[in-house]
């Protein structure tokens, strides 16, 4: 009876991890680590049938997914040692047919944790540090408002879709780093960026005394997270019915925000008439319906399906090779629209790393790290680490105000929405602005790449 409430609770617990909003992730590390203290499953290798064994390797892969994106990474290697042990005894047992899945899902993770410490951040005692790149106010430089900025961004749909790219379960790299992006840090974990205490002399964004403190003197109130979907190599359909319905929950001042990694799907269109289709898009799945060559890539979403969803509020970022196509999307409904594509192309001493996730969307979610990335530095002390991160706090903030501050002539109010999706997309650490440290360390490393992304950005 009691392993089948855990079940129970299991199934729900996984059904919320689609959201991968902190606070259910929070109650889900509570409840596993209840069973993990407690040993529910500690008599499964002793039963007659392989059920119950399998329900407990599940149940430490989904464990692992929810330590994962708490950055929980002492918890997590624990949790791998203890289930490559599990996946012996289950094999030795019950010689399963099974034993060689359970294995690759052992590597899977494996080459997960490798690629996500492309640069270790070393304390004082050259032991690694585990930092949380969620929104704070460390990580919070302030936007100047304007009567324009009503708009908050309510709805995020995160597709993962690129072949050669590490996963775990259904959580590729770019979504891994996309997820932590878009969430804020939960406020009673503010002090806890690091799993040991800020090195003196970063002072949170916000608090008294500094700049970006709030005019009114007070400290900005908690926001929840936008709501997420994330889909792992859907069909089109899926990303369809997911866009829609996070279309329709949309409120009346709400934005929708879609991120898309994914393989380009390339047209072999000789004259191309229609914009929207006929120069190809990104693959959302790699499944194929039938083998008809004059038809369109069944699994490819064109910038055209984009079309209707634009009667509202639409932000859409695409790590592609095929970015470009998404540069063209008109506003026929006057709505706000941003595009923010990557280049096409990529470094060549990138090209065999691109399984350890995109560089553009590294830079998105922690331009120091793709910067160290760049310039081939895999380990960083950390008070060099936090001199660093001081430049780039101060050029972020800069370029956020230069930018608010532009003049763009009739796209004024396109501008300002869009610096209004950018303080609800990165607590106004902008997108705009990671770009251009991405476009200045590209320039030093690639003249091709640095040309590639002075258009990135479309409104």
């Amino acid at each position: 009876m009691l392993i089948s409430f855990v079940d129970l609770f299991i199934k729900i617990v996984r059904s919320s991890l689609r959201t991968s909003e902190t606070n259910y992730l929070n109650e889900a590390y509570s409840f596993y680590a209840a069973i993990r203290g407690r040993a529910y499953y500690s008599r499964a290798a002793k039963e007659d049938r392989s059920e119950l064994m399998v329900k407990k390797l599940r149940y430490y892969a989904r464990f692992i997914v929810v330590c994962l994106l708490l950055r929980r990474m002492k918890l997590v290697r624990d949790l791998i040692v203890e289930l490559d042990r599990h996946i012996a005894d289950y094999t030795s047992t019950y010689e399963p047919e099974d034993q060689y899945e359970w294995t690759m899902v052992l590597d899977e993770i494996r080459a997960f944790i490798e690629a996500d410490s492309l640069v270790s951040v070393l304390h004082a005692d050259t032991n690694p540090i585990v930092l949380s790149h969620r929104l704070s106010p460390l990580t919070t430089p302030p936007v100047e408002k304007s009567p324009f900025m009503t708009l908050t961004l309510q709805e995020i749909l995160i597709v993962g879709s690129s072949s050669d790219q590490v996963k775990f379960s259904e959580l590729t790299m770019d979504m891994f780093r996309m997820i932590q992006t878009l969430e804020r840090e939960p406020q009673d974990d503010y002090n806890h960026i690091y799993d040991a205490s800020p090195a003196p002399g970063r002072v949170p964004y916000g608090m008294p005394g500094t700049k970006a403190f709030m005019e009114n003197g007070e400290r900005p109130a908690r926001r929840e997270n936008p709501h997420k979907y994330l889909l792992y190599k859907p069909t089109l359909s899926q990303v369809l019915v997911f866009l829609a319905s996070g279309f329709k929950e949309l409120p009346a001042n709400g934005a929708l925000l879609l991120y898309l990694s994914a393989d380009g799907c390339f047209s072999t269109t000789k004259y191309p008439e229609d914009v929207g289709y006929d120069l190809g898009g990104v693959l959302t799945s790699s499944k194929r319906e039938g083998e008809h060559k004059k038809q369109k890539e069944a699994h490819c979403l064109y910038p055209g399906d984009l079309y209707p969803f634009t009667r509202r509020p639409l932000f859409v970022i695409v790590d592609s090779d095929n970015s470009f196509v998404f540069q063209h999307i008109p506003r026929y409904f006057g709505q706000p629209l941003v595009t923010l594509m990557s280049p096409q192309d990529i470094p060549p001493a990138f090209h065999d790393q691109q399984h350890n996730g995109s560089l553009f969307t590294l830079f998105l979610h922690s331009p120091l790290t793709a910067f160290c990335y760049c310039c081939n530095l895999t380990s960083i002390p950390i008070h060099h680490w936090e001199r660093c991160q001081s430049f780039v706090d101060r050029f972020v903030t800069e370029a956020s105000r230069l930018f608010t501050r532009s003049q763009v002539g009739e796209y004024d109010e396109v501008y300002t929405y869009y610096v209004t999706f950018v303080w609800h997309l990165g607590g106004a650490i902008s997108p705009y602005a990671r770009i251009s440290v991405c476009h200045t360390t590209a320039s030093l490393n690639s003249p091709t790449w640095d040309l590639e992304l002075m258009s990135t950005i479309s409104v």
